[in-house]
């Protein structure tokens, strides 16, 4: 069914591929730069010291949770000021041996993203088959939590400090059963403390595995999404201390059945209130609108995202808001499978957005591909926001059905050419953008503190990519990390804009994104040239802003509501 609607859609797309050869001077010129040397991106996940092979346990049986994860995410779990790195494990439906041996890991980055496995000392234990992450401080006591994902019920850990955490969820009422995904930490109701909401994806359990495939040659795949049912998403609304109230009914979700992979979370109509973006995997997607008093409104069909240009639904799975035009609202990118192409959602503002995939240049190059992880950044610090995308099939033995097709795709970088058009330079981007994956999860931060955005990708079956950037700090940058009083503690919703060099660039802080994953929270503000920053302002949930005025770039600083600058930190250039 997925590769009927997938041929469809490679039709159509066809047909305007000259459109997309309209932008080649563009994109010539951007190759180059990349095939100059002066940014690259190198694998050195083993050198880091993060090198932990994925264990998913695949099997004959062909249980669908075996080939869609597992996630990772960036947090500072000791406010050291380094970036440290949490890899989720999968486990084994099949074999009790196999999923014994799947291991979460706690990696602490004890300086220049150089990584050292604490996960023994944590606390932190693999229990049900690991999907996704998220972290956010749920107590508001200056040290970042924990929520794991599970196909089978979820976990939250308290982090007590010094490296240690605590499994907290029957007391905080967070271990939803069943199979969830995403996850991400908002302030639903700003009411200063952090809310939770959790995406599940389907009705899948070992005691419902279905048969598909090719049962004359007796050739098994992963089945489709359509043959299970799919799972209402959930909310959590925090009663301040960290304890949580099933808020699902009152916000209105059970209703919007979805087969939910992917979170995003993002004021897309600027009213104050944050709002969260579902990618569905064959249904249509969801976006529902924060309505105040922990209400929502699913708009998605209104607001154009729900479907794509065509008018059908696509196989969502990656997802994330940022504004990668400059015109000071959120746009929207969602990755889908091969012949559907990557959705690139443009917001025209008045809460309505329009299919800039094939106008962007992003159609033709995602093609080919089955897309997961995404994210926006940038990755050459020149003062717009870039894109990557990391694929792997979904399934295994692809090659069985159709000459050509494979497992493992290779990953693709987008840089911004001109404020609407991206050009696809991943080939010409190092090493680390050369080798074929079955890639996941997606996530950027700084994890050396030099003034680029690193990026980890989580592999199925294998282990993770540690990308580090070389080159993008030859110019200038800032990185803000914001710290509310009044507002939840992770300043999660504020809106941060930079104005430096005659430009003015816009950051939301936020939990969750891309695929299973979280980036760093911190806001990284590519400034080109700029050697200093002419005004920040820092708009906060609890609605009131800050307004900072010149600041020299190439530094870390902490931001505290009401208060200003209240750290700096040089970056390590």
């Amino acid at each position: 069914m997925r590769c009927l609607a997938a041929a469809l859609t490679m039709t159509a797309v066809i047909v305007t591929v000259n459109d997309e050869r309209a932008d080649a001077r563009l994109q010539q010129k951007s190759s180059a730069a990349s095939a100059q040397g002066w940014i690259t991106f190198e694998n050195v996940a083993a050198i880091a010291g993060a090198a932990f092979p994925n264990v998913n346990g695949a099997s004959p049986d062909k249980y669908l949770v075996e080939t869609m994860g597992s996630g990772a995410l960036f947090f500072d779990y000791d406010s050291d000021g380094w970036l440290d790195l949490f890899l989720v494990d999968g486990g084994s439906l099949a074999d009790p041996a196999v999923n014994a041996r799947a291991r979460h890991r706690l990696l602490h980055n004890a300086g220049k993203g150089m990584f050292k496995d604490a996960t023994d000392s944590s606390g932190i234990r693999h229990s049900d088959y690991g999907q996704g992450a998220c972290a956010g401080d749920v107590d508001s006591d200056g040290r970042v939590d924990l929520y794991v994902t599970n196909d089978g019920p979820n976990t939250l850990y308290r982090n007590m400090g010094k490296g240690a955490f605590t499994d907290v969820t029957r007391a905080a009422n967070v271990g939803l059963g069943g199979w969830s995904t995403s996850c991400a930490f908002l302030d639903v109701d700003v009411d200063g403390d952090l809310d939770l909401f959790v995406t599940n994806y389907l009705d899948a359990a070992k005691a419902n595995n279905r048969f598909c495939g090719d049962a004359q040659r007796r050739i098994r795949v992963y089945c489709h999404p359509l043959v299970y049912q799919g799972l209402p998403n959930v909310l959590y609304l925090n009663d301040g201390k960290g304890t949580f109230a099933d808020a699902s009914a009152q916000a209105g979700l059970p209703k919007y059945i979805g087969n939910g992979l992917g979170v995003a979370v993002g004021d897309y109509d600027d009213d104050g209130r944050p709002d969260v973006f579902v990618a569905n995997d064959g249904v249509p997607n969801f976006l529902f609108h924060n309505e105040g008093g922990g209400r929502f409104s699913e708009v998605g069909l209104l607001a154009g995202v729900a479907v794509a240009r065509d008018g059908k639904p696509r196989a969502g799975m990656g997802t994330e808001f940022a504004d990668y035009n400059g015109d000071g609202r959120l746009d929207l990118v969602v990755t889908n499978h091969e012949f559907e192409t990557t959705s690139l959602f443009r917001n025209d503002g008045g809460g309505v957005f329009t299919d800039a995939t094939l106008e962007s240049g992003v159609s033709a190059p995602t093609l080919p591909f089955v897309g997961f992880g995404v994210g926006f950044f940038d990755f050459d610090n020149d003062a717009d926001v870039d894109l990557s995308i990391v694929n792997g099939h979904v399934i295994d033995n692809t090659a069985m059905f159709r000459a050509g097709s494979t497992h493992a795709q290779r990953k693709l970088l987008f840089q911004n050419t001109n404020g609407r058009r991206f050009a696809e330079v991943g080939k010409t981007s190092g090493s680390g953008f050369s080798r074929d994956a079955v890639g996941r999860t997606l996530i950027g931060g700084d994890i050396d503190n030099d003034g680029d955005v690193d990026l980890v990708i989580t592999n199925n079956g294998a282990a993770p990519d540690v990308l580090r950037n070389n080159g993008g700090s030859a110019r200038s940058s800032i990185l803000i990390r914001v710290v509310g009083t009044t507002s939840n503690r992770d300043g999660l919703g504020a809106r941060v804009t930079v104005t430096a060099g005659g430009r003015t660039q816009m950051r939301e802080v936020k939990s969750g994104s891309s695929y299973l994953g979280q980036n760093d929270l911190r806001a990284h503000v590519g400034l080109g040239d700029s050697t200093r920053v002419d005004r920040i302002d820092v708009r906060w949930p609890a609605g009131k802003t800050d307004t900072i005025r010149d600041v020299p770039a190439n530094q870390i600083v902490t931001i505290t509501e009401g208060q200003g600058i209240t750290g700096r930190a040089a970056l390590s250039r």
